[in-house]
């Protein structure tokens, strides 16, 4: 006799796919309306402008964030400003030739040839030449702590000892004890790819996670060092302890994106990550709630880590987390009732 029950839940599984995928779409914008690192409101006209060839709009943004002392928002716009320039850098020549001498111009074209030197089979030699130039940017305004995560960045390329990463570490912090950028930059740092291993790696994060503002960014960083574990590729397996600390800094990272409007841009790359992470972890329901407060905030990062589309790699997840927990949601039940609404209900 041909036993039916695996053709049988093949088919109810089908059966409450298409019943509850509709439904468990709500909250999620479609397609064609996710953008991909889409700028805000203030870094638009600045990129705008630079594809025209004109700076000053980038200068005069890069001077107010300076000036108001918003070092995360300096730095993202700095890194946006950057990606801009790797393939349209008249603006930023334009910038150079008319104030040479600009600290903001200068951060701006160290991060490029930083960013540039990473590529390099010479990446080492490369990025010792770009010292001076980081040094320059750092001396422009002493309270700024963005070119010392550059800084710290650079230390990681040129193999700088532990001793040369723990002094740029204190200039860092002594600027902005709490600068999301920093920290990442010593995370990798001491990540089982560079220099030191997964438990120096969550012990940092999870410690600065601890000294940090409910609020703040930072709350992020064992989610961070959770990703350094997953990266190291399918079919890695990992300890119960490396589990509970993936876990655990997932659960982290729900409290502070729960702290965020939905679809505020601020936190996306968090959320993204954290989506990331859930999705690696089998837990569908939550995953898709992160989708749901990410809107149409794509970021590159973490899915062009694993894919050379990470708009597409983006999409996929999104709806196998959807396809997941249909399939997982019993015929006779109400998505509107039963979805995982995880930490916003």
């Amino acid at each position: 006799m041909v036993c039916t029950m695996p053709f049988l839940r093949a088919l109810l599984r089908t059966a409450r796919v298409i019943r509850h995928t509709p439904e468990l779409s709500a909250g999620l914008p479609v397609d064609h309306a996710v953008m991909l690192d889409a700028p805000d409101e203030r870094l638009s006209p600045a990129l705008v402008a630079a594809a025209l060839g004109e700076y000053e709009p980038a200068a005069k943004l890069l001077a107010t964030t300076r000036d108001a002392a918003e070092w995360e928002s300096r730095d993202r716009y700095l890194h946006r400003l950057v990606a801009f320039a790797r393939n349209r850098d008249g603006w930023l020549r334009n910038w150079l030739a008319a104030v040479p001498r600009d600290g903001d111009a200068v951060l701006v074209k160290a991060q490029l040839a930083v960013e540039r030197a990473w590529e390099s089979p010479a990446r080492a030699e490369q990025l010792r030449e770009v010292g001076p130039m980081i040094t320059a940017a750092a001396e422009s305004d002493p309270r700024d702590p963005v070119p010392w995560r550059l800084a710290l960045d650079h230390a990681r390329g040129t193999h700088a000892t532990h001793t040369t990463f723990e002094a740029l570490w204190e200039q860092a912090i002594q600027r902005s004890t709490h600068h999301y950028g920093c920290h990442v930059a010593a995370l990798q740092y001491l990540s089982a790819a560079w220099y030191g291993s997964h438990r120096e790696c969550f012990d940092f994060a999870e410690r600065a996670a601890e000294d940090s503002l409910p609020s703040s960014l930072v709350q992020a960083l064992p989610l961070r060092a959770a990703f350094t574990v997953l990266s190291e590729g399918p079919g890695t397996r990992f300890t119960s302890v490396q589990e509970e600390r993936i876990d655990a800094a997932a659960d982290l990272a729900i409290s502070l994106s729960a702290a965020f409007a939905p679809g505020d841009p601020w936190p996306a790359e968090v959320r993204n990550l954290l989506a990331y992470v859930l999705v690696a972890r089998g837990r569908w329901g939550e995953a898709l709630e992160q989708f749901r407060q990410i809107g149409p905030h794509a970021s590159s990062f973490p899915w062009s880590s694993v894919s050379d589309d990470p708009l597409g790699r983006f999409l996929d997840a999104r709806d196998g987390a959807r396809l997941r927990v249909a399939s997982g949601t019993p015929l006779g039940h109400r998505a509107d009732r039963g979805r995982a609404r995880g930490h916003y209900a």
